[in-house]
């Protein structure tokens, strides 16, 4: 009896880690440039004293959707898409270049150039930081920053960084526990020419809401089943006991 209970046992946890994965996605629905999730659990035999006869559920690690979520226009000069395939490259909280789509930029009040998390956007040499004050910024598709300082004349724009697009494939990056993205080997990606900006524009999240809640509705009553698949197992349990008292 024991082989259902493990089998049910380890299945209801998988289902319980793919519900919360699905309803972060959906809790991302409308998150700037985010990337949904994927959920996946295969069979692994349970190995230890005596024979391989246990087997167990066990997670494996698919990665995330990476198509490109719908365009909202905006009109703002600050707000940046990727064209296609590509990144915005980013600093994280511990200093580190990451990598994400969320184009939706903003100046601090020390001029620094960042995204509505507060990440700092990189440049050719490091975070971009922007000589304040200024009468006017503006971004080239080619990432290239522009401004023109105050009281400066209307044809005085000055380039002063370049924003780092990369394009690595999608099989070398992996999430981060802060929704950024790192490449695999821990290594900085190269800046690539080929990516463009549209500008004045945002990509939106690629969660799909209602698949993700019929996902979690499929998922919800697979937990049922080993639940009660474990229920059964204690039953037959018991029902053996009894068969044995009587003998």
């Amino acid at each position: 009896m024991d082989k259902m209970l493990w089998i049910g046992m380890s299945g209801a946890k998988e289902n319980m880690n793919a519900v919360s994965l699905r309803a972060n996605n959906l809790a991302n629905a409308n998150t700037t440039g985010f990337k949904a999730d994927l959920q996946q659990a295969r069979s692994m035999q349970a190995f230890g004293e005596g024979l391989p006869t246990r087997v167990f559920a066990m997670t494996e690690s698919p990665g995330q959707n990476f198509a490109a979520g719908a365009l909202q226009t905006t009109g703002r000069n600050l707000d940046v898409a990727i064209q296609g395939q590509g990144w915005i490259a980013v600093q994280d909280e511990n200093g580190n270049e990451r990598y994400t789509r969320n184009g939706s930029l903003e100046i601090g009040p020390d001029g620094m150039l960042k995204n509505d998390r507060g990440q700092p956007v990189m440049g050719d040499a490091g975070p971009i930081f922007i000589p304040m004050p200024i009468d006017n910024l503006t971004i080239g598709a080619n990432g290239n920053i522009s401004i023109r300082p105050q009281g400066a004349p209307e044809d005085a724009m000055e380039l002063v960084d370049r924003i780092k697009l990369v394009n690595p494939p999608n099989g070398n990056i992996k999430k981060t526990n802060d929704g950024l993205f790192e490449l695999k080997d821990g290594q900085q990606a190269l800046a690539d020419a080929n990516v463009k900006l549209s500008i004045g524009a945002l990509e939106g999240s690629n969660v799909n809401a209602v698949e993700e809640m019929t996902q979690m509705i499929a998922l919800q009553r697979q937990y049922e089943m080993n639940v009660k698949m474990m229920k059964t197992a204690d039953e037959n349990a018991q029902r053996a006991e009894s068969l044995m008292r009587i003998s």
